[in-house]
């Protein structure tokens, strides 16, 4: 399976329609998770023209976000891996732990907020953040995450680049 990830879109500040690039990426993709800060159902309504979308909320995300079918947190099996999902992991020291105490049985767990790219093992289980496609803040580049999954593997995790 083909996963986009995507977090902190942002819209319509940041957002106004999907950029180019993240759409590039989209077109076959087989499942679009989205960690939260959404913040209008459109961008989910049109991320869903590509694929089934996961999202959870996000601290900007309000009740038009929730009723779309987003919870808090939320555990998935993709393929036979399972993956968690949470917008704000919370401070960066002792995040991995964290996460791995908060979501024990995830072989990933995706996270946002912090609009920083990230791929990291550690304390057991592996977390990933894959920035923001559109708000970069301080990081160079406005990024998005791919994920190949198959038969319970994580295959290929990367963070490319889009803006």
């Amino acid at each position: 399976m083909r996963v986009v990830v995507l977090s902190d879109t942002h819209a319509p500040r940041f957002w106004k329609a999907c950029p180019p690039r993240v759409a590039a990426h989209l077109r076959g993709a087989d499942l679009i998770l989205h960690a939260g800060d959404v913040c209008v159902p459109s961008v989910l309504d049109e991320l869903a023209v590509y694929a089934p979308v996961q999202v959870v909320l996000g601290n900007n995300d309000g009740p038009d976000i929730a009723a779309w079918g987003a919870p808090e947190t939320l555990e998935l099996d993709i393929d036979g891996l399972q993956i968690a999902m949470i917008h704000d992991s919370g401070p960066k020291a002792g995040r991995a732990a964290r996460m791995q105490r908060r979501f024990p049985g995830a072989d990933l767990v995706v996270f946002g907020h912090s609009h920083i790219p990230m791929d990291l093992t550690e304390a057991g289980v592996r977390i990933f953040n894959p920035g923001s496609p559109t708000d970069r803040r301080r990081q160079p580049h406005g990024t998005l995450g791919l994920l190949t999954v198959a038969e319970g593997q994580l295959l290929k995790a990367e963070i490319v680049p889009v803006a």
